[in-house]
């Protein structure tokens, strides 16, 4: 499929080069010593004009005496570390953010570093990694797959061998990456919408409490001006990402988001139009994962097809054809381009995992659940951090062993992490939080029912009368019936389709009690679903 081509925006990696060893460390140390500090200079690659700046910082890596631990021997008395600036001419960028920076820091096995109160601690180097260089790329707006040539190009202009930059190390890994398009704002309404694409994803797939959790949706910038959708995101894990995306396995950030300044300039400045993007959230993988460099493909193509999917579920128009732009907003480094090789988007069935999640949660409550069971869940609603089940039972008095045997029935409701347990979904944890607060007002609502009975024998009325009340309380009906307003009757349970019985049934006791028959029959009568009728008409048909 024909899809409109997005446009990277920031990366993040640590590139290992060790085929040489030390050498591309040593070479710049010489070329800022023979620049006395620093060294510039200006190249072309692909017909773009580049500057570079070389310059250096301290260290705080121990010095390894005279030789490293592998043997190498070192022959400088100060510790540093290198800064290669590369950024586009000014004269091919006028907005001056296609840069990026590469920080060069020396890597042996064992290496050591010397904290502020002068504590040490190990450098982590990869096991299989001889001595090298660790270059820490950070830039933005540029293609990912350019940086080691560009990383190459500029060493070059500033006189160390290129060779040295050649083949990423296998260990080379990728911390940040996002990839976006610009969207007209009078389009991006749907996707920021609070049942849009990216809410739907935080409420339906994040864990109610594992991990860490973000669905922001700020409409406000840092000046308190409101703007639409100025902010808004949803992060998923690698598990979550899976329910919406089968085949893709990396933890990303889902983000609809404007400039600061997108109040402040004109309506036709590309700023004016927020971005919609996706990034790399590795925060979020598992302990012993990461993302290599060689994984960049794979990488791409999960943050392309996640933005097209929500902006195709959003409605949008992701192959705009007939040479126009559609729904985007070209800027300094998006071009609103159809591209032939892109991924396709993919459907988000958010309706299937929602009621998926939903037939759950009815299922448990349909089927009973027991005490142990309702307090696992009250507490698992109301408690704001992590639960264990140790916890559960000591804040409801009961033994541990029944509230993990309540877990392991409730399997399907909740989940658990090595020692904790939480709510499957923020999704689940609303249905069982209304399903929880129901039960607390069955309770108190029937307590109530009975004393209203009480009170009216007290009173000194019919008995027929407390029938009435008893007959509410059974049904689960909130009968409102005061002298200045029109009666209501508000079924809970109920549907509209079993009302009959249960009014007719209603109508009969309320007119033994010998109370107006055609206040009763001009009743409202209110469901749970929504739907509202009159008395009179179920008893025509009841």
């Amino acid at each position: 499929m024909r899809t409109i081509g997005l446009a990277p925006h920031e990366l993040t990696a640590n590139l290992l080069f060790d085929s040489y060893g030390l050498a591309p460390y040593f070479a710049m140390d010489s070329q800022v010593k023979a620049g006395e500090g620093s060294r510039s200079g200006e190249f072309l690659d692909r017909g773009e004009r580049w500057r570079v700046r070389l310059s250096y910082q301290s260290s705080n890596i121990v010095h390894p005496g005279d030789r490293t631990p592998e043997g190498t021997e070192w022959r400088l008395n100060e510790m540093r570390e290198y800064r290669l600036k590369v950024l586009r001419h000014p004269d091919e960028d006028d907005v001056g953010q296609q840069d990026f920076t590469a920080h060069v820091a020396p890597r042996w096995p064992g290496m050591q570093g010397e904290r502020d109160d002068g504590s040490r601690v190990e450098i982590p180097v990869p096991d299989g990694f001889d001595e090298g260089v660790n270059v820490r790329i950070k830039g933005s707006n540029i293609a990912f797959d350019r940086y080691p040539e560009l990383l190459r190009r500029a060493a070059i202009e500033i006189g160390v061998a290129g060779k040295y930059f050649e083949e990423p190390h296998e260990f080379s890994n990728i911390q940040d990456a996002e990839r976006y398009v610009r969207v007209h704002r009078d389009d991006s309404g749907p996707v920021h919408a609070r049942d849009g694409p990216i809410a739907a994803m935080g409420h339906l797939l994040e864990s109610d409490r594992r991990g860490y959790r973000k669905v922001v949706q700020n409409d406000d910038d840092e000046r308190g001006r409101t703007l639409p959708g100025y902010y808004h995101t949803a992060t998923l894990d690698s598990r979550r990402i899976r329910e919406a995306f089968p085949d893709h396995g990396l933890p990303k950030e889902v983000k609809h988001y404007y400039a600061r300044e997108a109040l402040s300039v004109s309506d036709d400045h590309p700023l004016a139009h927020p971005k919609v993007g996706a990034s790399l959230q590795v925060s979020l993988l598992e302990r012993d994962e990461t993302v290599r460099w060689s994984d960049l493909d794979q990488l791409r193509r999960e943050l392309d097809q996640t933005v097209l999917s929500v902006l195709a579920d959003a409605g949008l128009d992701v192959a705009p054809s007939g040479g126009g732009s559609g729904p985007f907003v070209e800027d300094a480094y998006f071009e609103p381009e159809v591209d032939e090789t892109g991924p396709d988007p993919i459907g988000l069935d958010l309706t299937r995992v929602e009621q998926t999640q939903e037939s759950v949660v009815v299922r448990h409550l349909a089927d009973g659940l027991s005490p142990v069971q309702w307090e696992t869940l009250e507490t698992l609603i109301t408690d704001g951090g992590q639960v264990a089940p140790k916890d559960i039972a000591f804040q409801n008095d009961r033994h541990v062993e029944s509230v993990r045997r309540a877990l392991r029935d409730m399997g399907d409701l909740v989940e658990q992490e090595y020692a904790d347990v939480s709510l499957r979904s923020d999704y689940v944890a609303e249905m069982v939080h209304a399903a929880v607060s129901e039960a607390r007002e069955s309770v108190q609502r029937a307590a109530e029912t009975t004393a209203k009975a009480v009170e009216a024998v007290e009173r000194g009325l019919e008995e027929t009368m407390s029938s009435f009340i008893a007959w509410a309380a059974r049904h689960g009906v909130d009968v409102s019936d005061t002298r200045d307003a029109q009666m209501t009757l508000r079924f809970d349970g109920a549907d509209v389709a079993n009302a009959s019985k249960a009014i007719c049934e209603g109508f009969r006791v309320w007119k033994d009690a010998g109370m107006p028959e055609e206040r009763f029959r001009q009743a409202r009568v209110r469901f749970s679903d929504g739907s509202v009728g009159q008395a009179w008409r179920f008893l025509n048909t009841g």
